[in-house]
Order: C-alpha cells, then sequence, then structure tokens
C-alpha cells in the first residue's frame, strides 16, 4: 500500500471495525443458511479508499467515443463505426462515423469536446451487470477497492450487493460510489433481512417481524432484500419479506437454501412473488419425480460442506425429463410470475473441474494470499469444502450442469429472463474473472453471443429498475439518453468471450507465428469517468505484489498443498 493512502486506509478500518462490530454484536442480524456463511458475511469490511487525482479521466462537459462497432445490449446486432457523444454523464448522439470497409470520415462532429478517445476500431458495448455480488472483507483482501477495481477491469459497472457488506457499509459505499467519491461499480445494496445494526438485532420470528424490517431498511436506503432461506425462517416470514418489499418498491432475490426447501422451492417463492432466484438452489427441487424431497444419504450433514456441496449435484436424475410436460409447466409457471434466472454457474463450475479453477491464469498476478488462503479446503471458510474431492462428484455435477443449464436456456427460449451474476471470493473465483466465465457458460448452455450480452447488459437493468416502476432503465443500453456506462474492447467478443478475461487469452500471431497474448478489456466508462482497465489491473496485480511480501510469499506462483 502506498504510503499517501496509509491515512485514508486507517480511517476507513476504524470506521468499519466499528459498523462490523455493531453488526455482529447484534447476534442474529439475519437468518443464516449456516455458521460458515454467517462468519463470511460478518467478516471485518473496510472501506475502499477514496479516489486519486487522476485515477479515472472525466466526466467531461463533452466527450466524443470515435469509430466504435456499437454492440447495444438489446439484442440488436452490431452496427458501425460509430462516434458516440457523451454530455457529463450522459449519451446524447450516436452518429455515423462512415461506411465499413471504407475509410472513416474526416472533420466529424462535435469538434468541441473537451475529451476525445480514438476508440477506432474497437468494440463499444454497455457497462456489464453483476447481479450477485459481495465485497472484499479483510479475509480476503486489505479493502474493498479490491473487488472495485477488478470488476471496473473486466467492464463490470454495476453490481447488486447481496450483500456488499453490512448494511451501513453497503449504504455508505453506495453513496460514495454514486458520488464517484471512490473508483468503483455503481453499488444497488441488497441486504437480508435483519440486517442493520440500527435494526437493533430483533429476530425476523414471523410475517410483522419481516415486514416491519422491510419497512425499516426501505428508509435507510436499501435497493432490494435478499432472503436466505434456513429452516427456520418461515413461509409467512418470505411472504410478508416479499409483498412489503412489492409495495415499497423494492427488489427481491433468494438463495433458496437446501435447509428451507422441503417449505418453499422455487416454484412456490415464484408464486408468492419473488423476483430473483439466484443459484440453482429450488429449480430442480420442483421438479422432483419421486418424492417431495432429494434423497441424499444416510449419512449426509449440511452444515458439513463437502456433504452440501458434493451431495447436491446428485438432484440431477431425480427430477422430470428436460422436455417433459412437467418440465415445460415449471418453466410457463415461472415466466407467468414474472421471474427472472441468475445462474451463477460460474461460482460452481470448480465442483465440475476442480484442477482448472485451481490452475487459473489469473491467480498468481491478482488473487491476494488472504483470498488464496480462503480458497484452501478448510472446514470454517464458507465455499472451501474440497477436503476429498473425487471423480464420481466431479462427473455428478457435470451431469448436473448439463441439465442445469438446459433449464436456463430452455427458459431463456420461452421468453424468461436470465441475468449475469457471479458470486465471486469464494471456491477459487477471483472477483472480475468470474465474470467472462459466466457468459462462457451461458454460451455452452445454449444462448447466442447476443443473448449473452442481454443477459449481461439489459436483462439486469430491468430486473433491477422495473421494482422501482422505471420501465425504461437508466443504464444497460448504449442508446442515447441512456447514462455513460459503457465498455470498450479492441477484440470481438461476440467471436470470442475469452478475450475479455483481464489475463487475455493466446493466439498465434500468423506474421510472426508466435503465440501471443490478446484481449482483455481497454478501458470501462462508468457515469462519465474513463477507466484505463489495464492501469487498474496493473494497480492490483502491485497491491498483491505487496500481500505477498508483507506474507512471506514468493514473488512467483501461489503455495500448493
Amino acid at each position: 500500500m502506498r504510503k499517501k493512502d496509509l491515512g485514508l486506509w486507517l480511517a476507513g478500518a476504524a470506521a468499519a471495525a466499528l459498523v462490523t462490530g455493531a453488526a455482529m454484536a447484534q447476534g442474529q442480524s439475519a437468518p443464516a443458511a449456516g455458521p460458515s456463511e454467517t462468519k463470511a458475511l460478518n467478516a471485518g469490511v473496510v472501506p475502499a479508499p477514496a479516489r486519486r487525482p487522476g485515477e479515472g479521466l472525466g466526466p467531461f462537459r463533452k466527450m466524443v467515443i470515435r469509430g466504435v462497432t456499437v454492440i447495444d445490449g438489446t439484442g440488436s446486432p452490431p452496427r458501425g463505426p460509430i462516434d458516440i457523444v457523451v454530455e457529463n454523464n450522459r449519451i446524447t448522439a450516436m452518429r455515423p462515423a462512415g461506411t465499413p470497409g471504407l475509410p472513416l470520415k474526416a472533420g466529424r462532429a462535435p469538434d468541441d469536446a473537451d475529451y476525445e478517445l480514438d476508440a477506432t476500431g474497437m468494440y463499444a458495448l454497455p457497462g456489464f451487470i453483476d447481479m450477485h455480488a459481495h465485497g472484499s472483507g479483510t479475509d480476503k483482501a486489505p479493502d474493498l477497492g479490491y473487488s472495485y477495481k477488478l470488476w471496473l477491469a473486466h467492464g463490470v459497472t454495476s453490481v447488486r450487493s447481496v450483500p456488499l457488506a453490512p448494511l451501513e457499509v453497503s449504504l455508505s459505499e453506495k453513496r460514495r460510489s454514486a458520488a464517484n467519491e471512490i473508483a468503483a461499480p455503481r453499488i444497488f445494496a441488497c441486504q437480508r433481512p435483519g440486517d442493520g445494526a440500527g435494526w437493533g438485532g430483533k429476530p425476523i420470528d414471523g410475517e410483522a417481524a419481516a415486514r416491519a424490517w422491510t419497512q425499516w431498511a426501505a428508509k435507510q436506503g436499501v435497493d432490494c432484500v435478499k432472503i436466505m432461506l434456513p429452516a427456520d425462517f418461515s413461509p409467512a416470514a418470505f411472504k410478508g419479506v416479499v409483498e412489503e418489499a412489492r409495495k415499497l418498491g423494492l427488489g427481491t432475490t433468494a438463495h433458496l437454501t437446501q435447509t428451507g426447501l422441503s417449505r418453499i422451492d422455487a416454484r412456490k417463492a415464484g408464486a408468492m412473488g419473488l423476483g430473483t432466484v439466484t443459484h440453482f438452489y429450488g429449480h430442480m427441487e420442483s421438479l422432483l419425480k419421486n418424492g417431495a424431497v432429494q434423497h441424499y444419504s444416510t449419512d449426509y450433514n449440511f452444515n458439513d460442506e463437502q456433504y452440501r456441496f458434493a451431495e447436491v449435484a446428485d438432484i440431477w436424475d431425480q427430477t422430470y425429463e428436460p422436455g417433459s410436460d412437467e418440465w415445460k409447466a415449471y418453466l410457463r409457471e415461472q415466466k407467468a410470475n414474472n421471474v427472472t434466472f441468475d445462474p451463477t454457474m460460474t461460482i460452481y463450475a470448480a465442483s465440475r473441474d476442480l484442477m482448472r479453477a485451481r490452475n487459473a491464469d489469473w491467480h498468481e498476478s491478482y488473487t491476494t494470499p488472504q483470498l488464496w488462503d480462503y480458497f484452501q479446503s478448510n472446514r470454517e471458510n464458507h465455499g472451501s469444502y474440497f477436503f476429498d474431492w473425487t471423480t464420481r462428484i466431479e462427473v455428478q455435477w457435470r451431469r448436473f450442469y448439463e441439465r442445469y443449464m438446459r433449464l436456463v436456456n430452455d427458459y431463456k427460449n420461452i421468453g424468461g429472463r436470465v441475468t449475469i451474476g457471479t458470486d465471486s471470493g469464494f471456491i477459487f473465483k477471483t472477483y472480475g474473472f468470474g465474470y467472462p466465465e459466466e457468459m462462457e457458460l451461458l454460451q455452452e448452455a445454449g444462448f447466442d453471443p447476443l443473448e449473452v450480452i442481454q443477459a449481461a447488459t439489459w436483462n439486469g437493468a430491468l430486473t433491477i429498475y422495473e421494482p422501482k416502476g422505471v420501465a425504461e432503465p437508466p443504464i444497460g443500453a448504449l442508446l442515447v439518453g441512456r447514462l455513460a456506462d459503457i465498455v470498450l474492447v479492441k477484440e470481438n467478443p461476440l467471436q470470442n468471450f475469452k478475450t475479455l478475461y483481464g489475463t487475455g487469452t493466446p493466439r498465434l500471431n500468423e506474421a510472426t507465428q508466435k503465440q501471443e497474448r490478446v484481449g482483455g478489456v481497454s478501458y470501462t466508462v462508468k457515469d462519465g469517468i474513463v477507466y484505463d482497465a489495464k492501469k487498474l489491473l496493473a494497480e492490483v496485480a502491485e497491491m498483491v505484489a505487496a500481500e505477498k511480501r508483507r506474507a512471506g510469499w514468493p514473488e512467483k506462483g501461489v503455495p500448493r498443498p
């Protein structure tokens, strides 16, 4: 950490300690799915350091981004070359810059811009939206700026945090990001029932308490409610949260935990008005063909994470077959109830190929020692469940993913809404890098590349803004009138989503006959502020190197068991 940031860091640490201490002192701050989740979400959180002079350029009175091919996020095909005119933080014009195959027109208006970005030949997309995000607590990084910079470096300009941190920290960081006091994506704060020091630790023990907390949270400024569903969170409380949230213009999303699925599966949750089903939990349980509950082994223990995560995939052959009448009926019901599917396939992808996840290109330079240690098999850390991971378990997960991908793709095909969320910070998923992986996984599921971009942008914006009564969101599309959240890349992402990874992807240079790295985001524009994505990655790499030295690690590589 640079010396000039030390004072800010220490001040932030002290403030976060007070907030986190208050949140942890609540005792039952929120319904928890298990002790490891409680520990993970209550971890100390240090706010991001203030944005330094020169950290991002703008916003400008008028800025022009020249010569791009636009992929607008609505599902429309690419078009270009285009000049994008931005005034302060609003796209005010998108003007033809020439004809494909011919030189760009000279002397193109406007000629009074304060800043011009020559992006000739680049592709411009709407800022990406991560619909399932958690911030980097001190058990994973020095401060929240670590996760923020990795998100921005991968084109993520908005996150729906579920949650980012304890309520008070989430709302403070939301305000700081909105004011661009920090280098961070736009934050939509989604908190769990019972969160908040001001709530006083009162239990959510029924419908009345659920409604009261939701009313209180709305007044604090939360954007949505994230429901974890343990066995002791009653259907009445669930109903109270969902109904009250809808009245107050808040979104809702739920992790339908196995311990609560016998009472509320995804079908029942959708019928009760839930906005988003995040992860896969609850879908297959709604399609069981031989009984009302999954058939677990007789020695199963949910609190033992090896059992919890190994056996969850065993449900794959206990459901009605894909394409069956029951399968189709379930999807039609969810669509009729306007339920969004947020698959987050990336966060569990290590379960079907652990070696690939452990040896990803980015760990050496961009995964902090704290985060790497958190990933290792550990009885306490949530998602560090690979105690004895076997070939059989991975095969079950691959079969499960085949069926889950079919479900998600079929839902998209009948007009159901699918978004992109990553849940990074667990299970060998470093912040930011999980986003292009989720894009790849949606393509594997059967999505056309343009449908993947739509899930990453417009669909996320609709899901966030519809509960607020906003039919035309200000983000999520590259259209005139929208906010200036823009991703600029040199490679065509529709041709290869691997080019969106911060580490790029290898490609043979035909001229030199040598392999080289291509890709990565070039620039991320958030709120009209231009961030150099490569510079952000370099700053993260510097942070990681400093943490390695502090931890006594070698400069190269990561420790292996």
